[in-house]
């Protein structure tokens, strides 16, 4: 993460529809400034019956009907120890469910110890879903990588390269036929859920684009929003070099290349540039056989076995004709 993630960020997240947590804080506001160091939730139940081991302070404490039904229970019994020696340890923050309220014992716990009391109208499972669905992409390991990210029938393509190689030609291109861009110059990669790569722009510029010779453009006015999209998974990365003529580069494509992304390995084509090579069209005809590679089938793999099975068919004829027989 690039800076410390607070409670009071997680209030503040600009959230709409079905993933807004809806969340206000009711009691402990000086604990606000409490930073959330992983994305996980727990819910406390166990350790308010007594049972503290694989208690995790560390995480955000979730309490649902259940747990505030049974604060209450100690509270009409006199017993807050429990209470005590869970904000004995330093927890990020607590939240109540279903627009609950705790008793007031614990929030004068909570008041001593500083901690933020959050409420949330949310059932507990739907908050639950929301939150670590949300936190994992804040918490995503990520980097920013040089290049253009492009959506082309549907399949994210990374366009790599050196610099003034052609990736934003090659993506204008593939935008004037009717295909989408991400980001250009500068992506910025997340690894959403340990094997999903997701990037995006890194600022509110990412659809402008730089073309050499021609200046700044902007995208969004020129083709309209439907030339454009915030974020989309890489699922190939086609790397732009210039055409090395002491280089053997793959004919036939039987072997599978892939660049190691966050450690995540995504299928790479690497597409020498030369005079006369359309790198757009090499572009969509790269997308359209990785789709077909995702549903089972690969061309190469077919070519090769046809190879194979036309030299064996050959093969037994000249054994049962005879090498000077003429089929």
């Amino acid at each position: 993460m690039e800076r410390e993630f607070t409670v009071l960020d997680l209030i503040n997240i600009d959230l709409k529809g079905h993933n807004a947590l809806n969340l206000c804080c009711i009691g402990g506001r000086q604990g606000l400034a409490q930073v959330i160091k992983t994305p996980e939730l727990n819910r406390p139940g166990l350790a308010l019956a007594g049972f503290y081991d694989s208690f995790a302070p560390e995480r955000v404490q979730l309490f649902g009907r259940g747990e505030t039904a049974y604060l209450q229970k100690l509270a009409a019994e006199g017993r807050t120890d429990t209470a005590k020696w869970m904000f004995s340890h330093t927890i990020p923050c607590c939240i109540f469910t279903h627009s609950l309220l705790p008793e007031e014992s614990f929030f004068a716990e909570a008041e001593r110890v500083q901690c933020a009391v959050l409420q949330t109208s949310l059932e507990t499972s739907d908050f639950a879903t929301r939150f670590l669905r949300i936190l994992s992409d804040i918490f995503a390991l990520r980097k920013g990588v040089h290049g253009v990210l492009v959506e082309v029938y549907g399949l994210g393509i990374l366009i790599l390269g050196d610099s003034g190689v052609g990736k934003s030609e090659a993506a204008l291109e593939l935008i004037e036929r009717g295909h989408r861009l991400v980001a250009d110059d500068m992506v910025d990669i997340r690894c959403v859920g340990g094997n999903i790569l997701m990037g995006s722009g890194t600022n509110k510029i990412s659809h402008h684009m730089e073309i050499r010779g021609l200046g700044i453009i902007n995208v969004t006015h020129l083709y309209g929003v439907k030339a454009i999209r915030d974020r989309k998974q890489i699922q190939l990365v086609v790397k732009l070099e210039e055409w090395n003529t002491r280089k053997n580069y793959d004919r036939i494509g039987a072997e599978d290349m892939v660049m190691d992304i966050l450690g995540v390995n995504v299928p790479l084509l690497e597409i020498p540039v030369k005079p006369g090579r359309n790198i757009p069209t090499i572009i969509e005809a790269a997308a359209m056989n990785g789709r077909l590679k995702r549903m089972g089938y690969n061309a190469a793999k077919e070519f090769n076995q046809n190879i194979l099975n036309w030299m064996e068919g050959d093969t037994i004829r000249s054994v049962y004709f005879g090498k000077g027989d003429v089929v």
